[in-house]
């Protein structure tokens, strides 16, 4: 067991692994389900022309809600789901490169850079196709003319979009259809270019900000509630860092194109540097909640994975 501080770190070997991807499954599922409305609004915020449809992400929420209802924050949630997949993938992965890494460093800021940046690009390799179907579906309703696809929507009597059953096959049928089968893969280097970086840059920071509350807190507070904090600082620095790829990234998929850096490029043109900000404060307003119960869940769920034989040596 390696300890940072202390803040006491348990390692892939102390876990029990049935208990732990049991527990992982709902863990993921929650925090997908938590933060989905905050991820469909900042899409669409990204995707927009200036301010043609939304002023921000408040503005965005209540249109969403009077002209779509409660439902058309979760377009595209369904299909969304599969990334479950990844995100056991993506867990897996960093605790296993955790584990190599340490054979040839002890520094706790090089596992988590190498694990974190390793675990985002097997997790997006999978997340990628699900990523470009939901937010077509995102997209969908009030935010329509905003993407190349297009599904049948019922309208009911107070004016409101209705999903219709099917929409998720039609989509897919659509892209495969415009695109191929390379469609559900546009925007992967613009995704990896995003997502690496990203965890690359959450976990050192995370274990950084735990770090440095650790030695300004007392000594008997609880190690959970400093994670709890530090989760948050550490989204915060990481999507502001990324959040220019994540614009670039959003536009490749949504509007079709097919260059990295011509689409940074017109952006930059277009709307200048702010346009590299948009979405930036739905983002954090999504992450910091995101981070805030996936550290304490993922934190948790360790715990309650640890080996019996160990539990009694554990300092909390």
């Amino acid at each position: 067991m390696q300890q940072k501080r202390n803040i006491q770190i348990i390692e892939w070997e102390d876990l029990d692994k049935r208990k732990f991807y049991s527990f992982g499954v709902f863990m993921t599922m929650t925090i997908r389900a938590t933060v989905y409305p905050a991820t469909l609004i900042r899409t669409r915020l990204q995707v927009q022309k200036g301010k043609s449809l939304y002023n921000g992400t408040f503005d965005a929420f209540f249109k969403i809600l009077r002209t779509e209802g409660v439902r058309g924050l979760y377009r595209g949630f369904m299909v969304n789901t599969f990334t479950l997949i990844s995100g056991q993938a993506y867990i897996t992965t960093y605790e296993l490169v955790r584990k190599y890494v340490s054979n040839y460093s002890k520094d706790n800021t090089v596992k988590s850079l190498v694990a974190g940046g390793t675990a985002s690009l097997v997790a997006q390799t999978i997340t990628v196709p699900i990523d470009v179907i939901s937010q077509q579906l995102m997209m969908q309703g009030q935010g329509k003319h905003l993407t190349r696809f297009r599904v049948k929507l019922k309208t009911e009597a107070d004016g409101k979009t209705k999903m219709a059953f099917g929409q998720t096959r039609n989509m897919i049928a659509q892209i495969f259809a415009a695109d191929g089968f390379r469609g559900f893969y546009r925007g992967y280097v613009a995704s990896l270019l995003t997502y690496i970086p990203n965890s690359a840059v959450w976990w050192p920071f995370y274990h950084f900000y735990a770090e440095q509350l650790s030695k300004m807190a007392p000594s008997d507070c609880p190690h959970l509630l400093l994670q709890a904090m530090a989760g948050p600082l550490a989204a915060a620095t990481a999507s502001t860092v990324t959040n220019p790829m994540d614009v670039v990234r959003a536009r490749v998929q949504v509007e079709g194109r097919t260059s990295v850096i011509e689409t940074f490029k017109h952006l930059l043109a277009e709307e200048g540097f702010w346009g590299m900000t948009k979405g930036l404060s739905a983002r954090i307003i999504s992450s910091i909640p995101t981070a805030i119960v996936m550290v304490v869940g993922y934190e948790t769920l360790k715990r309650v994975s640890l080996r019996p034989e160990l539990v009694d040596s554990r300092h909390w």
